[in-house]
């Protein structure tokens, strides 16, 4: 088998095991572990305030009871620490990272400077308009420019990311309603959708409803018909789905859900596949969300940051979150807040501002045809990778696919191999897993998205591991059952880990 040093070599489990223990990394000190009593790495200036006065300047309640037990260790133990603990991390850098419906695309760097500049990275929220004019004529280019790409009337950037504009389009979507008269409570949800639309339509106070897909992979009509009535207030649909297929009848699921007085929500995570190419709005939705930290390639992962904002039609804009920009008479910009029908406000000052501004710099540098370049080069990676990966595993779907596709595991299992092993193994090979078990209407399902940004050369890599995995499962299961061999941290234990954390550090006990 090929190992990851690039060497062909036949490799037993044995000796795979041999080679791990021999290239594991010692074990590092947590950094309460380096700490050494009277060791700094910084000295704040003495304190110039009289003793006598910390009082009245800081209530006693705001402070400690004790000092803060924070390590002592020089600036350089703490820089060499956390630069060692970074080279851990896999980031989009240094490396493929084919993450299924989340769009993990490389972040051109021109993004990190524009975000940069000083009159966008130096401006307080809280400013006079007047002195923010730049910032604000961004945040309404962009906001215009969504709404053209999406086929909505209007757009708030408030949101902070996906799930968070999912939740304020489904308040908008209940506010509408209730303005209307109408008590309408129910959310139906494909099977095949994100995770986080039933989640959100919980926390907007809504139920859901779920609907199988039918023997294709698409919502299935009798399905939908039978689950709409009085009480629906929205479909939540992500068009192509997470399975990476396009809705072939989508004008008709449009029509089913409007004649029963339903609106139509976009989950924009997928926009990858059609920027350019197809719009929500003119697809019949009446809400669209967009996950700015995937499609226009702000980075993202680890909490953060992202920006999810929202379109909608122009029935729905009194609703949307306050302010918003606006360009007035004289050509100057302001915020609005005068919206007596507004939702009100859902993030803190205007939104994730920074990646506004890296969103803004992608859309500018790309053009309406360069967008539409992207999505047409997304769809095609992922088709290439789809068809060269099927006689190896299981291809639950077989017709063209948008920007991702899902593969199954499932023919592994005659081995005792599963598809979290593999994607252990992959590890080996210094790529990251693609996303596994999701959706969950597909048995050992992977689902695999390349994005535009990735070369041929890097896409082949790929599939030739994937395909060399898929042989060892045959002839060398335990291989796999015990991957990864070549990693800082060996195979967890998952269910203990999630089940019974430990969240902290008891060096200073």
């Amino acid at each position: 088998m090929t190992q990851s040093n690039g060497t062909d070599a036949v490799v037993t489990q044995a000796e795979a095991m041999k080679q791990a223990s021999s290239h594991q990394a010692p074990d590092k000190k947590l950094i309460f572990e380096m700490s050494r009593e009277g060791r700094v790495a910084y000295s704040l200036p003495e304190c110039d305030v009289p003793e006598e006065q910390l009082d009245s300047l800081i209530p006693s309640s705001y402070l400690r009871s004790e000092p803060a037990q924070l390590p002592e260790v020089y600036e350089v133990d703490v820089i060499r620490h956390y630069t060692e603990l970074s080279r851990r991390n896999f980031g989009i850098d240094n490396g493929f990272y084919p993450l299924g419906s989340c769009t993990m695309k490389y972040n051109p760097k021109i993004n990190e400077d524009t975000a940069r500049f000083a009159g966008f990275a130096k401006i307080h929220p809280y400013q006079p308009e007047s002195s923010i004019q730049g910032a604000l004529e961004m945040m309404y280019i962009l906001q215009n420019d969504l709404a053209a790409l999406t086929g909505m009337d209007q757009v708030t950037l408030q949101p902070a990311a996906g799930a968070h504009g999912e939740w304020t389009g489904l308040m908008m979507i209940r506010a509408y309603h209730e303005a209307r008269g109408e008590t309408r409570t129910k959310v139906i949800v494909p099977d095949s959708s994100h995770g986080t639309n039933p989640a959100s339509a919980t926390a907007a106070g809504l139920d859901t409803v779920t609907i199988k897909s039918n023997e294709d992979g698409l919502v299935d009509l009798d399905a939908l018909r039978a689950a709409v009535g009085p009480d629906t207030a929205a479909l939540m649909l992500t068009n192509p789905s997470t399975l990476g297929l396009f809705e072939e009848h989508i004008l008709e699921i449009a029509d089913i859900v409007h004649e029963a007085g339903g609106l139509l929500y976009y989950d924009g995570a997928n926009s990858n596949a059609i920027m350019g190419i197809a719009r929500p709005g003119d697809m019949g939705f009446d809400v669209v969300h967009l996950n700015l930290h995937k499609t226009m390639s702000t980075p993202h992962g680890g909490g953060g940051p992202g920006a999810g904002p929202v379109g909608v039609k122009e029935k729905l804009v009194p609703y949307l979150p306050k302010p918003i920009v606006i360009k007035k008479s004289d050509g100057t910009f302001a915020f609005d807040y005068h919206r007596p029908d507004s939702i009100g406000r859902v993030k803190a000052f205007y939104g994730n501002f920074g990646i506004l501004v890296r969103a803004y710099t992608y859309i500018r540098t790309y053009g309406p045809e360069g967008l539409k370049t992207v999505s047409e080069c997304a769809v095609l990676n992922a088709n290439y990778m789809m068809h060269r990966l099927a006689p190896y595993f299981e291809l639950p779907f077989e017709r063209v696919c948008k920007h991702e596709f899902v593969i199954s595991g499932s023919p592994l299992k005659q081995y005792g191999v599963r598809t979290l092993d593999v994607a252990k193994r992959l590890l080996d090979f210094g790529f990251h897993p693609p996303t596994i078990y999701f959706p969950l209407n597909v048995e050992e399902c992977m689902m695999i998205e390349p994005t535009e940004t990735e070369s041929k050369e890097t896409l082949d890599a790929f599939i030739d591991t994937l395909i060399q995995i898929a042989q060892e499962a045959k002839e060398q299961p335990d291989l796999l059952l015990n991957a990864p061999y070549h990693t800082q941290v060996r195979r967890l234990n998952e269910t203990q880990a999630a089940r019974k954390p430990v969240l902290n550090c008891a060096c200073n006990s």
